[in-house]
């Protein structure tokens, strides 16, 4: 039997890559995606990315959404408590596994096999170690469309937000970001991938500055 996998939805590039993955590998199933949501503001955190669009991921994949609810500026206690409360649904819900977009931070990932330990869930790295120069060409020549929705103005250009993630995007970032932006360099939004049913139709709105990061408002259209 495949093993029954959620997957850590970002909304962005790299969790949409590791899901197309695993769903190409008959020995998972994934049942359903996880995303954190901040309260307040009613988007994914850190993205800033509308549930609305979320939702629209969802229905373009056919898949459920567990939706993780976090209080604005939540402590890590606080996180770990929400996110427990929603493994533990997961669970019940019948589910082996969680999947993880991450890269090659060492550190994130040590953090992310000690929550899942004592809950008996497998952790799932689907994209863990590959170069990621490599990889990001790749995940836009394997028909993945995204826009940066969210940058770190310290790290690349403040007038990266909104633009679409393409070979001309990575030609111009600075040589010492990560082309992946596995360090938080910026934050993507997946408005089409090969597993999507159809694109997901979106404007781009205002421009934004909060708490040091650089916000482009994504619409539904």
């Amino acid at each position: 039997m495949p093993v029954k996998t959620v997957m850590a939805w970002s909304g962005g590039k790299d969790s949409a890559c590791a899901l197309w993955r695993l769903q190409r590998d008959e020995r998972y199933e994934v049942t359903g995606l996880l995303t954190t949501l901040t309260e307040g503001f009613d988007r994914i955190s850190m993205h800033g990315v509308r549930r609305e669009l979320l939702g629209a991921q969802a229905r373009a994949l056919d898949l459920p959404v567990y939706e993780v609810w976090i209080p604005q500026g939540a402590s890590n206690t606080a996180y770990e408590q929400r996110m427990g409360e929603a493994v533990r649904q997961m669970i019940s819900d019948g589910v082996d596994a969680m999947a993880f977009g991450d890269l090659f931070l060492e550190d994130v990932r040590a953090y992310r096999e000690r929550m899942l330990e004592p809950t008996g869930l497998e952790p799932l790295f689907p994209l863990w170690g590959a170069p990621t120069a490599a990889l990001a060409r790749r995940i836009i020549a394997d028909g993945f469309r995204a826009v940066l929705a969210c940058v770190d103005p310290r790290a690349v250009p403040a007038e990266f937000a909104g633009r679409e993630y393409d070979e001309a995007l990575l030609d111009e970032m600075p040589p010492e970001a990560d082309p992946c932006a596995e360090r938080g360099e910026f934050h993507t939004f997946v408005y089409d991938a090969p597993n999507f049913a159809s694109p997901i139709a979106h404007t781009r709105g205002e421009v934004v500055e909060r708490e040091g990061f650089v916000f482009a408002d994504l619409l539904p259209a």
